[in-house]
């Protein structure tokens, strides 16, 4: 879990192999690593993301070891959604050839197969569930303020999404209205167009989102019951989306599928550093 990098996704049942090489090798360039040699390294700023089609690579943090890359998996995805530093190392363990993504072609190759994002979506969400648990164990988690970094879309991108979900009108809550409820079945996530929600978890607030901020997207991936409740704090108006919504919008839109991977991503971070 200290590894942001999705170091481990062809052990994790949501990880299909084919619909990432499809991906890379549609738009994906060669390269070759000589055994010792680095595909990237810590801290380095770096935008480009990896398919594994021979050799092994370890994967190091302030020089301990994390995990093993084997043939068939990707690593270094992070970078590419974020457009942060490198939270790792990863070292060629013998010789390796594999595939890459700069950024630009990982939007292009969401378009093409939104499925990849809602893999790696999935992928994350997964990982916040376990964090969730662990901080409920160790009695870490700390409430979240609303602020800018709780923010996914931009005003001109909620404006677009707005638009491109024309068929589905946005839905108000009135202050104080309960919009879903642990435990609940849910089959949408939501984006916040105007107001203030406050997500909590057994009574307790963890998040307050604002405009453009999102919440509810476990369900999207598998329609599992809800994590956690969310009440309108304010008077708001929320855009709904569904699988089939998402599916859609990262085909039409794939800066959309960026935006909430790289908010899940920094969510991820923010409970990694919570539990740390």
């Amino acid at each position: 879990m200290e590894n942001l990098d999705f170091t481990t996704p062809a052990r994790e049942i949501l990880y299909d192999p084919a619909v990432a090489r499809g991906c890379f090798e549609s738009l994906g360039s060669p390269d070759s690593v000589p055994e010792g040699h680095a595909f990237f390294s810590e801290n380095q700023a770096s935008d480009r993301m990896y398919l594994l089609l021979e050799g092994e690579v370890r994967v190091l943090r302030g020089g301990k070891p994390l995990d093993i890359i084997k043939a068939g998996e990707i690593f270094g995805e992070m970078a590419a959604i974020t457009g942060e530093r490198r939270t790792a190392s990863a070292i060629a363990k013998s010789a390796c050839r594999a595939l890459s993504l700069d950024a630009q072609q990982f939007e292009r190759a969401i378009e093409t197969a939104p499925e990849f994002a809602l893999m790696l979506m999935g992928i994350l969400i997964n990982r916040l569930r376990l964090m969730d648990a662990i901080l409920d164990r160790t009695g870490r988690r700390t409430e979240q303020s609303a602020r800018d970094g709780s923010r996914v879309f931009d005003k001109a991108l909620l404006d677009e999404l707005a638009g491109a979900l024309k068929q589905r009108s946005p839905q108000a809550f009135r202050a104080g209205h309960t919009i879903m409820k642990e435990g609940d079945k849910g089959g949408f996530m939501y984006v916040v167009y105007a107001g203030s929600v406050a997500v909590s978890i057994k009574s307790k607030i963890v998040e307050k989102i604002g405009p453009g901020g999102v919440f509810g997207e476990m369900a999207l991936f598998d329609q599992s019951r809800r994590a956690a409740s969310a009440t309108a704090e304010t008077d708001s108006s929320l855009m709904p989306i569904n699988r089939g919504d998402f599916l859609a919008l990262v085909k039409s839109k794939p800066s959309f599928g960026v935006a909430l991977l790289g908010a899940l991503a920094r969510r991820l971070g923010q409970m990694t550093a919570q539990k740390s």
